[in-house]
């Protein structure tokens, strides 16, 4: 199971990534972020990240990234993390990446979906979920949600990660 968290900042390059001394793919690309407080981070984006809306991130963009906080890091800095799913924020979107429970709560407990007949249930590849969305790990994306605890939203879309 992963344990999601999130980092964000504006990106400041975009860079090829070797993974190997022969790699000539150029399939891997290291982002480097400065975070809201100036500290920088880079993000290793690879074939299996997704991007919610299949943005297209360029340096200035500010954007949320979300990585596997039990996954090993390497020791060195700036931090460098593997992205698994990155969204351009917005002021008008939220964006969240966990994994929701049979009440469709998030893992900390901090959000809970209500779902309407105009809420997106997609695959990462952009066609329409079947299945049931509980006990998974799930991309929200939602504008606005309660003040309760948990907040309760009516997400715009939900991309299911089938990664399982």
């Amino acid at each position: 199971m992963k344990e999601f968290l999130s980092v964000e900042g504006v990106v400041k390059s975009i860079e090829v990534m070797k993974t190997s001394v022969n790699d000539t793919s150029a399939c891997t690309m290291i982002m480097s972020v400065r975070g809201r407080r100036d500290d920088d981070f880079n993000l290793v984006v690879s074939r299996d990240t997704y991007f919610v809306d299949h943005v297209n991130i360029r340096p200035g963009d500010y954007i949320i990234g979300f990585y596997d906080a039990l996954a090993p890091v390497p020791l060195i800095f700036p931090p460098q993390y593997r992205a698994i799913v990155i969204a351009r924020r917005s002021r008008k979107e939220n964006v969240i990446v966990s994994h929701f429970n049979r009440r469709l709560v998030s893992r900390d407990d901090s959000l809970r979906l209500n779902i309407s007949n105009r809420t997106q249930i997609l695959l990462e590849n952009g066609q329409s979920f079947l299945g049931n969305i509980e006990n998974r790990n799930l991309v929200v994306v939602y504008g606005m949600s309660t003040k309760s605890i948990p907040a309760i939203t009516t997400p715009s879309q939900i991309i299911v990660l089938c990664d399982d």
